[in-house]
């Protein structure tokens, strides 16, 4: 009896079943994990559309605000007409002019540059000054569409995007000033 316990005292390591069974429940572990780990990056891609969103909302409360103190948020964006050049309310924000229709951003093509830089902030494809090509500005009709960058090529959209993006519509009166950001997040 005392030579069998000598044998098992000296025994060291794993047996094969014990081993066996460890690399079971690993897999089973990795099989549910994976899932999870393989989606973050579309989470991620959601969050920042959410954030970008966010970001747009407080550009507006801004803009409308410094509007509101300049008295030009019952002024719409004019057209030229008869020879004269078209006179659009301006505000300063961060020492940059902000065109602004009924109080709010303008939304053009013309205004992509100041979503871009100085409202916004991001990293815009590879004319952007981080050079990060994280997303696109681009304007459909006078509607912002901010969306991912994949490929950092800055490629403006030519068609309304369908998922994964977010939209800023431009005031079209003083009535109906006041236009939600809407973000679709099916990245």
């Amino acid at each position: 009896m005392k030579s069998s316990m000598n044998v098992k005292a000296n025994q060291k390591g794993f047996t094969l079943i014990e081993l066996v069974v460890v690399i079971v429940i690993l897999g089973i572990l990795a099989v549910t994990a994976a899932p999870r780990f393989i989606d973050v990056q579309d989470d991620a891609r959601t969050a920042t559309l959410d954030a970008i969103k966010g970001s747009i909302e407080s550009v507006k409360a801004l803009v409308h605000s410094k509007s509101l103190i300049a008295g030009n948020e019952t002024v719409g964006a004019a057209a030229a007409s008869g020879g004269a050049a078209a006179v659009t309310p301006v505000v300063v924000v961060n020492g940059v002019d902000v065109n602004v229709s009924f109080g709010y951003p303008r939304s053009n093509t013309a205004s992509v540059t100041e979503w871009e830089v100085n409202l916004l902030d991001i990293a815009v494809g590879a004319a952007s000054p981080n050079d990060d090509g994280e997303f696109v500005v681009s304007s459909i009709s006078d509607v912002i569409y901010i969306t991912p960058d994949p490929d950092g090529t800055n490629t403006k959209l030519t068609v309304v995007p369908t998922t994964c993006f977010v939209i800023y519509t431009e005031a079209a009166s003083a009535a109906n000033a006041d236009i939600p950001v809407t973000a679709v997040t099916d990245c």
